[in-house]
């Protein structure tokens, strides 16, 4: 009997993880509905939670709401979640976000995040965009608190992302990039 490697088996681990985040992460439906009234919940709660972001959306050209991201790593990671672009409160676009790393990780927990675009030249561009957002980050997240240390590409002024709800257990420090794309559910 061969030996296996350790690159065979962190690869098999790694597939195990991509594949874990992809088909667990709780969307349940492709249907437009059900992805709204997600993204009202999420709307919601952002609302209720952060006060604040009520103005920020009021001011902001458009923003991408992501209810339920699901990530999970072993060295090699990937998230996916689905969720709707919103300009003046109205659904204009929906969207799957995919999201692939790799470095020193290992875990699994659930976000959701928002994008605010601020001005209508970063909402145009996003959505002519191929949809790349990297991120070099270090992060952790528990179910009483998360956060984020890092910057990435989104958190530049004409976009303002936000990352909340965060639930699970992940850690390390990672290379990582997401990538939107738009869907027709």
């Amino acid at each position: 009997m061969d030996k296996i490697s350790r690159r065979t088996m962190l690869a098999g681990a790694g597939s195990a993880a991509l594949l874990t985040a992809a088909c667990g992460n709780g969307v349940g439906s492709n249907g437009a509905h059900q992805i709204d009234i997600r993204v009202d919940a999420t709307q919601n709660y952002l609302f209720n939670r952060y006060p604040g972001t009520r103005d920020l959306a009021s001011r902001a050209s458009g923003v991408l709401y992501m209810p339920l991201m699901t990530e999970a790593g072993l060295i090699w990671g990937g998230a996916f979640g689905r969720g709707a672009l919103r300009i003046q409160g109205v659904t204009v676009d929906y969207y799957s976000a995919t999201k692939a790393s790799i470095g020193l990780q290992v875990g699994a927990q659930q976000y959701a995040h928002a994008l605010f675009y601020m001005t209508p030249t970063a909402l145009e561009e996003f959505r002519r965009a191929t949809g790349w957002a990297a991120a070099a980050d270090l992060r952790y997240a528990t179910p009483e608190e998360g956060a984020t240390i890092g910057k990435a590409t989104t958190e530049m002024d004409p976009v303002i992302a936000l990352v909340f709800g965060q639930q699970g257990l992940i850690a390390g420090a990672t290379l990582s990039g997401v990538k939107y794309t738009r869907i027709i559910p």
